[in-house]
């Protein structure tokens, strides 16, 4: 693949901003929108809970000058990130009815800490017939620490620091995400007229405020579809301009891909990524930001199928998320399975077949390994990668990979 690909917004930033329109009256504009289904579904969320939303083009516009508290099951139930609407319903309304999230299928994500959060802001919570039910006379800052099995958590603390910006006095959250799509989140609270310090670091304060007013929001590029862009254009021996993508956001991927043979350096508004002669194999292991992203575990993984020698990647943050592997077998991947690990004996070459997708970042890797393998790989229920992936069939091609969306009939 050769070429340039602009970077679309960061999906995982994008969703909870949405949410926080909720915790004003007044008009807010976000810009640099990704056009992706879970948008789409927010959008829906959104309208359903009374706000009057517009999208043309990336730009978004959000009036919630009138607001209910219950979020319905047949929407919430289509994206997990859809329970980041808890947190302002909760500061806004004193009172959220919030269906239990779905969203892919990558192991237990339970949302206990988000519970935790609220109740030490003296919410009372409960779950009743699949509803999380959460309401407070008022709310009260607290000192709380939100840490969990896996590290900090990234829509908890969103969730948390939405209620909070309303709640009377100071809240104190300790192990908080530090991922740069909760700072975006943190810096657009603050242009609504929130007091939020610490932000980028695990230890966040929050003065609350009696109300916020109407804000415009630019979202960062998507560290993710930039990682992924990275990867394929390793995997093809390519060379590619990744237009818009914040190196900043991404000193894990960049340093794994120089360990593994790829020169990557900053060019103006962007990363450009190079294959440097043949791939060495690397090990590596998810961790919480600043460490390497699960969400790009996947990808790597069809990358190292590529490389001779033999590579081993460690899931720390989700332990259902190798379920792309069986799939990478079929088209030739020699790869096993041993506790949280996974170990790829790479460098056979991989030939193409029909593989069908379990999840968001593993319909990535899928692409990838069809990218690199020879003859035709038909990879089913794409509706994933358009969870994530703004015309990711359009933007491979301008990049002259052979792909094309079919219509199952």
């Amino acid at each position: 693949m050769h070429g340039e690909v602009t970077i679309s917004g960061a999906k995982n930033a994008v969703l909870p901003i949405m949410a926080a329109t909720l915790l004003t009256a007044e008009p807010c504009i976000i810009r640099n929108v990704p056009n992706l289904s879970d948008v789409k579904f927010m959008v829906q969320i959104l309208k359903s809970l009374g706000a009057e939303v517009s999208l043309e083009g990336d730009t978004l516009r959000v009036r919630a000058a009138k607001l209910k508290g219950v979020g319905d099951y047949n929407l919430i139930r289509k994206m997990r990130g859809s329970i980041c609407i808890m947190g302002p319903l909760l500061g806004r309304l004193r009172e959220a009815r919030v269906s239990l999230p779905g969203g892919c299928v990558i192991g237990a994500r339970p949302i206990n800490l988000h519970l935790k959060g609220l109740a030490w802001l003296d919410a009372k919570v409960t779950i009743e017939g699949g509803y999380v039910h959460a309401r407070a006379k008022r709310l009260v800052g607290s000192a709380m620490f939100l840490g969990g099995r896996s590290g900090s958590t990234v829509l908890g603390t969103a969730n948390v620091m939405m209620a909070a910006v309303l709640a009377e006095g100071v809240t104190l959250i300790e192990s908080a995400a530090c991922e740069p799509e909760v700072t975006d989140l943190a810096n657009f609270l603050n242009a609504m007229g929130a007091r939020i310090t610490g932000i980028g670091s695990p230890t966040l304060t929050i003065t609350g405020v009696k109300q916020l007013h109407g804000a415009e929001h630019e979202v960062i590029p998507d560290r993710i579809e930039a990682a992924t862009y990275a990867i394929a254009t390793a995997a093809t021996n390519g060379e590619v301009t990744l237009r818009g993508a914040r190196a900043d956001h991404m000193h894990a991927v960049l340093d794994k891909l120089k360990d593994c043979g790829v020169v990557t350096h900053r060019n103006g508004n962007g990363i450009t990524v190079k294959r440097n002669g043949k791939l060495k194999p690397v090990d590596i292991t998810t961790l919480p930001y600043s460490g390497f992203p699960t969400d790009a575990q996947a990808q790597m993984m069809a990358l190292m199928a590529l490389t001779p020698g033999i590579s081993i990647i460690t899931e720390r943050i989700f332990e259902s998320r190798f379920m792309h592997v069986s799939e990478l077998a079929r088209l030739g991947a020699d790869i096993e399975i041993e506790g949280p690990s996974a170990i790829i004996k790479g460098g056979r070459p991989l030939s193409g077949a029909p593989v069908m997708a379990s999840d968001l970042r593993a319909s990535a890797a899928l692409v990838i390994a069809g990218l690199a393998a020879k003859g035709n790989t038909q990879v089913n229920r794409v509706y994933h990668l358009d969870r994530g992936y703004e015309k990711i069939d359009v933007k491979l091609r301008q990049l002259g990979a052979r792909i094309e969306r079919v219509e199952e009939s």
